[in-house]
């Protein structure tokens, strides 16, 4: 069994703003697999089954800081080691719509991400970032990721949400490193095609 996390923050309030990415990547890997969600220890979980590899999604729902507090409940119920753990979450240091996968590593600032590695007391999981952007200046980061992307930012960001499910689908199926090559790969110069 493998467990997908994505990170974002329960409630109609908060669709579609930046901090929200993980579960909307949950959303579009639900609606690929004709999953259906059930409330389960503080998360929305759904089981689904990627080639023939049971995988649970699951959504914390005590908000993005206290994130940790569902996954170890997941994780110790369903026996899951932390190398068959993938956490989608945003990055506020990534362009909008740039993704990146690890096999492990810090927090890098993100909070959600955080709380997990505390409770899990391990940091030994892949981690797929969503670029959501850079605050504007004068702008505080926290109110930043609570807000909405911008009209110019959405079809980017809805590409970057696709293209994420499609490197969680990877990650089930091939492996870390192969999804990472994938997810990774530099997009394609449009420049350099047209000679």
């Amino acid at each position: 069994m493998k467990l997908v996390v994505g990170l974002g923050n329960p409630g109609r309030k908060y669709n579609g703003t930046r901090h929200n990415v993980g579960f909307d990547v949950l959303a579009a890997l639900a609606r690929r697999w004709s999953a259906e969600s059930r409330s389960e220890d503080e998360a929305e979980v759904a089981d689904v089954r990627i080639q023939e590899q049971r995988v649970l999604l699951c959504a914390p729902q005590t908000f993005m800081n206290l994130s940790g507090r569902a996954v170890r409940r997941i994780v110790d119920f369903y026996k899951i080691p932390c190398d068959h753990i993938l956490v989608v979450c945003d990055d506020l240091n990534l362009p909008c719509g740039r993704l990146r996968m690890r096999t492990k590593g810090s927090a890098g600032g993100q909070k959600g991400l955080a709380d997990i590695i505390q409770r899990l007391g391990s940091n030994e999981f892949s981690r797929l970032r969503i670029g959501v952007g850079s605050p504007p200046p004068r702008m505080d980061a926290s109110a930043f990721v609570l807000a909405k992307f911008f009209p110019e930012e959405r079809p980017a960001i809805d590409v970057a949400i696709e293209k994420a499910a499609d490197g969680v689908e990877y990650w089930v199926q091939e492996g870390t490193q192969r999804a990472m090559n994938i997810v990774n790969a530099p997009e394609p110069d449009s420049d350099a095609s047209a000679s």
